[in-house]
């Protein structure tokens, strides 16, 4: 029998949700923190792109687009000391600013960039699992592709329902195989260039490619805007915050670790692939969209290569097996909150998970491939192009908040530094990209694709905010609990309803 949520006085203080407390620790959070942001598809299908951005110093690209990354999870760190809640933006852009807010940039913007990006982890899965094997004629065929992708998505579902367990030690697995891959890569460009049998187009490895002032500026944004894109995921692990031992604190370091370890993966990847192939190579029509799966071979071998392949495929599909466990935990915490229906937040008995909600974010996924793949083959394609704008706009949303919620213990100069202005850098760095990637997006020549002379990407991305606005202003009336603060009210770190941990205070611990 499903027991539904029950509705809570306030967001600060909890009741038990049905999830299994205390089931996975530091090392698995980490993990499923790395899979969400599926390292080696996203670093493959990045790299050359950033390389024709500003050349060699792609690695200098990587380092300035972690900045406002690493910014923004001091904010995402701090606001789950106190608020460990597994809605984790959509609870505390509610409590600081509003349910309407809450909804919005919480709630709506970062599902909506995980629905596409859904569609497109699960296709992507389907092809480089079929090219690992040898089938590229039928990774080529939608009609295959399609129904072996939702298959992917139902998997997913039901690994998820499992048990948090289970889909943390499959993550385990998964991310594994990536850093395997990457880091063999990494050794065999190496060992490459020191026998000095790399490709005639390799670069001499030097200092000044992590000079991010010896580029040209307009470059540089253009390339830190596409890091951006490549970090971000992490902060699904937030959504298992409940399930962690330490929930107040152990996500939040993960949060830490995990954007440390992409930034290690990253630089290294492009020092090494700079170092081999060489931007030409690297840029050049057959490499751009996927630099390891072409260079990789020439690296390591033809049998490393197909691991290097498989680790890509395996990358998205650890990916969509993140999303499956992270989105429907969201869910289940706006069904607490009342700002979603109380039937969204029923938990199995016996697995401690939210299995309505995993039903129906798989049921709206295959919807999603579905609807997308019908409307054109390269929309998909658009559609994750317009995801670095609700992703700058959720993370803004977040540090923002993070600021207004400490401001009053801000007189300590520590927390003023951790709690506003690093948060409030972040903040600045994540609208300006979403400013100039806007911008960028809404030419017309733009991924070469536009609609009224505007570009594609840029209807679809601010279409999706616009959107969410009249969606968000449209289920007022149905969830008039939460809409009228009852569930989660609005307050500051001045709230006595509470004990709030100031950001200092984990150096104690």
């Amino acid at each position: 029998m499903q027991e539904p949520a029950q509705p809570i006085v306030s967001a600060t203080s909890p009741t038990d949700k049905g999830l299994r407390s205390n089931a996975i620790g530091m090392v698995r959070i980490v993990a499923v923190g790395l899979a969400a942001v599926a390292p080696a598809y996203s670093l493959a299908v990045t790299l050359g792109f950033v390389a024709d951005s500003v050349g060699v110093h792609a690695p200098a690209a990587f380092l300035v687009g972690f900045l406002p990354i690493l910014f923004t999870a001091f904010a995402f760190r701090d606001l789950n000391r106190v608020m460990p809640d597994c809605g984790g933006v959509f609870v505390w852009i509610s409590r600081v600013l509003g349910p309407v807010a809450g909804w919005f940039f919480g709630g709506w913007v970062p599902q909506i960039a995980t629905f596409i990006a859904t569609a497109a982890l699960a296709q992507v899965a389907t092809v480089y699992l079929l090219d690992s094997v040898g089938l590229e004629m039928l990774a080529a065929n939608p009609a295959a592709t399609i129904p072996l992708a939702i298959a992917l998505i139902a998997v997913s579902a039901v690994v998820a329902i499992r048990g948090i367990e289970l889909a943390a030690w499959v993550q385990y697995a998964l991310i594994g195989l990536q850093i395997v891959a990457i880091g063999g890569f990494c050794v065999g460009a190496f060992l490459a260039i020191g026998r000095g049998t790399a490709p005639a187009s390799a670069e001499p490895v030097s200092l000044d490619w992590f000079n991010p002032f010896a580029t040209d500026p307009s470059g540089l944004v253009a390339g830190v805007i596409l890091a951006l894109f490549i970090y971000w995921g992490w902060d699904a692990l937030i959504a298992v915050n409940e399930e962690t031992t330490h929930r107040s604190r152990t996500p939040g370091r993960a949060a830490i670790v995990s954007t440390v370890i992409l930034l290690v993966l990253y630089v290294s990847a492009s020092v090494a692939a700079l170092g081999f192939g060489g931007v030409d190579l690297l840029t050049s029509d057959e490499a751009i969209g996927d630099v390891l799966s072409v260079i990789g071979p020439l690296a390591t071998g033809e049998f490393f290569g197909r691991i290097i392949t498989l680790a890509i495929g395996m990358s998205a599909l650890s990916a969509l097996f993140t999303v499956a466990v992270a989105s429907p935990r969201s869910w289940l915490s706006m069904a607490t909150y009342r700002a979603l229906p109380k039937s969204i937040g029923t938990v199995d008995p016996k697995s401690r998970t939210p299995r309505t909600a995993t039903l129906w974010w798989a049921g709206l996924s295959i919807l999603t491939i579905i609807v997308l793949s019908l409307i054109s083959q390269d929309f998909v394609g658009l559609a994750i192009l317009s995801i670095g704008l609700q992703v700058a706009v959720y993370y803004a949303a977040t540090a923002v908040a993070a600021i207004i919620y400490f401001a009053p213990r801000m007189r300590d100069p520590k927390t003023l530094i951790l709690a506003g202005v690093l948060p409030g850098l972040g903040a600045l760095m994540m609208a300006i990209a979403f400013v100039v990637s806007a911008i960028d997006m809404a030419r017309p020549e733009y991924a070469d694709v536009s609609w009224l002379g505007i570009g594609a990407v840029f209807w679809i991305g601010i279409g999706a905010l616009v959107l969410g606005l009249i969606v968000t202003l449209a289920v007022r009336p149905l969830c008039p609990e939460f809409f009228n603060r009852s569930t989660i009210p609005v307050g500051n770190a001045n709230s006595t309803d509470f004990h709030v941990m100031d950001p200092t205070e984990e150096m104690s611990h």
